[in-house]
């Protein structure tokens, strides 16, 4: 028997509030982050070309650490949403306080690594011989904040998994402004030069860290939950993260691999590369926050029991990926004139990014259902399955994007590749929602 339509509205709206409520402040909080290094890289490049090429060396080597272990994040959200939706909130703390101290001791083994390694790490990364020494410092200080970093991770999984993402927000948009400050403040009043930009920056990491263990505490103490660490709990968080490490991994190779194969099509292919590279990032912040929403409100839905409601809010969230991408892809399109000489005034450039730039637009619908259906699989705590599909993408990926210098068709055909990468991501992850096994209800999976 069908819903009357006044009934399907309703649930159509009810659905639309959830994923707004949860969306917007996740994009605010995801466009947060990034600003971290752009502001470290306004303040660091006045002192000088050595000292801004040593920041950016050392930037991307934490940036990937840490991305590495976003299933701190992706993991408890889904653990703890389920738990949410169950009534059982001392439980969900409980989970969400395991994934705290799982961060914590990955965090402190990170750092037992980075910073004796910290020269190795900048040579392998080829800083020149006068920006080595500057990315040395700054690594090896900024290690320090690691902790505090995958402890924002794992707190952040436990506030989304308790249906909060405006916390986050307002402590991203805090962390951010203090971080400005201390850089400012460190690196010239202080005249710390490079060091004081990396120590403004783990003090900024350190009180976000604070400000999300008082409300996660709070929270415990409110609902009885333990704080003390269970080595059972701390194992099945690594269990459960395990697989999303996989996932992580094999999109990072993804990512590596295009830029290593547009490094061998020339400098202006490499430097249009980095535009269009730029630009996939920030809609993907876009596309991300809709997925977020969907892991929080998958896991509370299976949590409860209610497998029709999971399936009838997944229809509804590709729903809002395909419209978010159809306008971004149109915005894409229309703003190619104006964003591109931002970047490079340099008109072969310009005529590398622009056919690259049209392949985005074009795949930014497919883009929509695959970040959906990512975070409804997520949610639904389905990590083998997303891992394995990620490793076959990879696998179909890498031979075509290897082949684009052999072939011809410059940039374009290595954006190809990645709109192709991307189709076969739709298709694995729409095959899995469409058979139904990730539908696993109950407190846990």
């Amino acid at each position: 028997m069908t819903r009357p339509p006044e009934q399907s509205r309703a649930a159509l709206r009810r659905h639309d509030r959830e994923i707004v409520a949860l969306a917007l402040p996740a994009f605010g909080s995801l466009v947060a982050e990034p600003l971290f290094v752009m502001v470290d890289s306004a303040i660091v490049g006045h002192l000088g070309t050595p000292q801004l090429a040593g920041l950016g060396v050392a930037s991307a080597l934490l940036t990937t650490a840490v991305s590495v272990f976003v299933f701190l994040a992706y993991a408890t959200t889904a653990a703890v949403s389920r738990r949410v939706g169950a009534g059982h909130l001392a439980a969900a703390l409980r989970q969400g306080i395991d994934g705290i101290w799982l961060a914590l001791v990955l965090g402190l083994l990170v750092v037992a690594f980075a910073i004796p390694a910290a020269p190795w790490l900048v040579d392998v990364f080829g800083a020149s011989g006068t920006a080595a020494p500057y990315a040395t410092t700054y690594l090896r200080i900024s290690a320090l904040g690691i902790p505090a970093m995958l402890i924002v991770l794992a707190a952040t999984g436990v506030l989304r998994g308790l249906q909060d993402t405006r916390t986050p927000l307002y402590v991203a948009v805090g962390g951010f402004l203090a971080n400005g400050v201390l850089n400012a403040v460190l690196v010239y009043g202080a005249g710390l030069g490079i060091a004081g930009s990396a120590w403004g920056t783990v003090i900024a990491q350190c009180g976000m860290a604070l400000v999300y263990l008082y409300v996660v505490v709070r929270g415990a103490r409110r609902h009885g939950a333990s704080l003390r660490p269970d080595l059972a709990g701390i194992h099945n968080s690594a269990r459960a993260g395990a697989p999303l490490l996989v996932r992580t991994l094999s999109l990072r190779a993804i990512l590596m691999i295009a830029t290593a194969v547009a490094a061998r099509l020339g400098d202006a292919d490499i430097a249009a590369h980095q535009i269009v590279l730029s630009l996939w990032s920030l809609l993907s912040f876009a596309l991300d926050a809709i997925a977020i929403a969907g892991q929080a409100i998958i896991g509370r839905y299976l949590g409860a029991d209610d497998a029709e409601g999971a399936r009838n809010v997944c229809r509804r969230m590709v729903h809002w990926g395909i419209a978010s991408g159809v306008v971004l892809g149109a915005l894409v399109v229309a703003g190619r004139p104006l964003y591109i000489p931002l970047f490079s005034g340099d008109s072969v450039v310009h005529d590398a990014a622009f056919p690259a730039l049209l392949v985005v637009a074009l795949v930014q619908p497919v883009c929509g259902i695959v970040y959906v259906l990512d975070g409804v699989l997520m949610g639904a705590g389905d990590g083998r399955y997303l891992a394995v599909a990620m490793i076959l993408t990879l696998a179909v990926f890498t031979p075509v994007a290897l082949l684009v210098p052999v072939w011809g068709g410059g940039l374009t055909a290595l954006w190809g590749a990645m709109a192709l990468m991307m189709v076969v991501r739709m298709l694995t992850l729409w095959l899995r929602s469409h058979s139904g096994r990730w539908v696993v209800t109950g407190a846990s999976r």
